[in-house]
């Protein structure tokens, strides 16, 4: 990773830009061309640099209603269990723990209605008897940005 690349993830944490061409803005703020900037971008994603690319919504202010999930999956079971979970687009992460309740899920939908009617319907699908729905009292964000260059 050479300093230009330290410098466009720098930007692209912080300031990425809200616009119809935003590597062409990135592009201009690094003096260097669009074309470069999005080979840039894969090659980070290529090599693990850049994990994910998108944008941080507040759900809560947008109206959505959230809630964390868990349930008990049979070992034999989790892949069957998880790609009914995963086809809900409403569901935002999905991962095993090593705990009773093994499999965990963040689920949004737009009313409290809509989550929990989602939530007893992943049961039926799964055959699942208890999941456990854990909705947030405070809300804890915490922003982390790598500073890897002074430069921007």
């Amino acid at each position: 990773m050479d300093e230009k690349d330290k410098e466009l993830l720098n930007l692209i944490q912080r300031n990425f830009p809200v616009h119809s061409r935003p590597y062409m803005i990135l592009a201009e703020r690094l003096q260097i061309t669009e074309d470069e900037v999005i080979d840039r971008v894969k090659k980070l994603k290529a090599n693990g640099h850049i994990r994910k690319l998108g944008g941080v919504f507040n759900s809560k202010k947008l109206g959505y209603h959230s809630t964390l999930c868990a349930l008990k999956a049979p070992a034999d079971r989790i892949p069957e269990i998880s790609k009914v979970i995963n086809s809900y687009k409403g569901v935002t992460h999905n991962y095993i723990r090593d705990h009773t309740y093994n499999m965990w899920f963040t689920l949004m939908e737009s009313s409290q209605e809509a989550l929990e009617s989602t939530i007893n319907e992943i049961k039926e699908k799964t055959r699942v008897d208890e999941i456990l729905s854990l909705q947030a009292e405070n809300v804890f964000k915490i922003n982390v940005n790598f500073q890897l260059t002074d430069s921007i």
